[in-house]
């Protein structure tokens, strides 16, 4: 990003806030103090110029730790700031968490697959890549078990201490997968396409990531205060015709291929390295807070969420992937619920509104804050609602989880139900099949609170350099705003069911 478009950045940030500044210092609404005039205050305009800014080119798609994200965070903490809006971390606005950022060593990393007497070596980068997983150096070597789809059901009940797993990739996510894994004592994932996977060849799909490696700018959480690096499943993807050089069954029709847990003729060495750990990088989360003012229920706190990252810049083109919905509404749509809730003036339970950082890399900012969670002394947090890509598709699509269908379902969701079709959205569609892919999840796993997760739903748009504020509905984003706000409000009662 060149000095001059950064200045001109920075010189915008500035006009931006000193127009929300003069917002916040002139005259008090007409109502202050109640829920019809906070309501009134998410104004589209706002959202518009908001979106505008953050899903700009000149913020380079906002990716963890890069110039474009930190602007992001000083934008959203200077309007906390404007607001009035107390600092909701130990020492600020921001929450810091720790990263490391080292290189692959490709001298010394590898894949061999060996099959009867025979054995393949991988070039890495060429037939096979890597999740960035943990930065750790090493060595593992054992026998390969078959795990098909790796369903739950099929690889539930095996023994996967010391071995490999082989899955078939149909473009969904492992992540629940490499967790059970990890936790059972595999030594780790081997990913190949599936016939019904549609995504993008393994090549193209990792060449960010592969060119990011190379040049230590893709990062990891730290572990601890020591340093080590959180634990983490090694994962490999190898293209299927390059795996069919080690094991040629592979090349059958799925429908042809062993079932789950069957021990094939399959051996995997693999060997990783790192250049150094590339020193202490710190990402922030943005936090503020808004003290209730009962002597009891201010304890009880309500944390509202969204991911403000997104995922960057194109290394290999230079296209710049603005996150214009993914999460630039919903980064808005709480900055909106912020200047709502200081017009409706003091609630009896407190709120805590944080922006999130790393979500796009796998939950980390919420990660962090949920293991360490900072609240005042005596606050406990109550629950979470958190909003994700708000401003697509049908104006009066909404889907959330958990849903009935789930265990977690709970009062939180039926607040929400309440007041959804107030503002237009008449029934809560599900959005259970994203569980575990919003900062929503570390708050029910690490907190063990009720939460309830907004969104739209994903389109045509989601994670290409087309998701641009031209295709955003503005009045969507508003109304899941005042969703929220309603959701606050009814939050407010005494004596809650959640």
């Amino acid at each position: 990003m060149k000095t001059t478009i950064l200045k001109s950045v920075v010189l915008s940030l500035g006009i931006a806030l000193l127009s929300v500044g003069a917002r916040a210092s002139g005259g008090e609404p007409a109502g202050r103090g109640t829920l019809e005039a906070a309501l009134d205050t998410i104004s589209v305009d706002e959202i518009k110029a908001d979106i505008f800014f953050l899903a700009s080119d000149e913020l380079g798609g906002r990716d963890t730790v890069s110039p474009g994200q930190r602007i992001a965070a000083r934008f959203i903490r200077s309007r906390l700031e404007r607001l009035g809006i107390a600092p909701g971390a130990p020492t600020g606005y921001f929450f810091e968490y720790p990263l490391v950022s080292p290189r692959v060593k490709e001298s010394d990393t590898w894949l061999r697959l060996k099959s009867g007497v025979s054995e393949v070596e991988y070039t890495f980068g060429g037939d096979y890549w890597f999740t960035p997983g943990t930065p750790m150096d090493l060595l593992l070597d054992g026998e390969v078990l078959f795990g098909g789809e790796c369903d739950k059901r099929g690889i539930d009940k095996l023994d996967v201490s010391g071995k490999w797993v082989l899955a078939l990739d149909e473009g969904k996510l492992f992540g629940d997968v490499e967790k059970d894994l990890l936790e059972r004592g595999a030594l780790g994932l081997i990913v190949t396409t599936a016939e019904k996977y549609s995504k993008k060849p393994y090549g193209e799909r990792f060449s960010t990531t592969l060119a990011a490696m190379r040049r230590g700018d893709v990062s990891w959480p730290r572990g601890d205060a020591s340093g080590a690096p959180k634990p983490s499943l090694p994962v490999i993807f190898v293209s299927r015709e390059a795996l069919a050089r080690s094991w040629p069954e592979i090349a059958k029709k799925d429908s042809s291929l062993p079932k789950p847990g069957a021990k094939i003729d399959l051996q995997a060495s693999h060997k990783r390295a790192y250049l150094g750990d590339g020193g202490r990088v710190m990402a922030e989360n943005v936090c503020g807070w808004i003290p209730g003012t009962d002597p009891v229920l201010k304890n009880e706190v309500i944390l509202i969420s969204a991911h403000y990252d997104h995922v960057g810049t194109s290394s290999r083109d230079g296209q710049i992937y603005n996150g214009a919905d993914d999460n630039g509404s919903g980064t808005t749509g709480l900055l909106a619920l912020a200047e709502a809730l200081v017009t409706r003036g003091p609630l009896k339970r407190s709120v805590m509104l944080i922006w999130v950082s790393g979500e796009e890399k796998g939950l980390w900012g919420s990660q962090a804050w949920t293991e360490k969670p900072w609240l005042p002394d005596g606050a406990k947090p109550l629950c979470n609602l958190n909003i994700d890509m708000i401003g697509r598709n049908a104006p009066d699509k909404l889907l959330i989880t958990p849903t009935k269908a789930r265990t977690e379902y709970n009062g939180l969701v039926r607040i929400a139900e309440a007041c959804a079709p107030l503002e237009g959205f008449p029934e809560l569609g599900s959005c259970d099949a994203y569980w575990g892919r919003s900062d929503h999840a570390n708050f029910a796993k690490n907190l063990k609170i009720p939460v309830a997760f907004l969104f739209s739903d994903v389109h045509e748009d989601y994670h290409k350099p087309t998701d641009d504020p031209e295709k955003i509905d503005y009045d969507k984003i508003r109304r899941v705003a005042r969703t929220v706000l309603r959701m606050v409000e009814g939050l407010q009662e005494p004596k809650l069911d959640l």
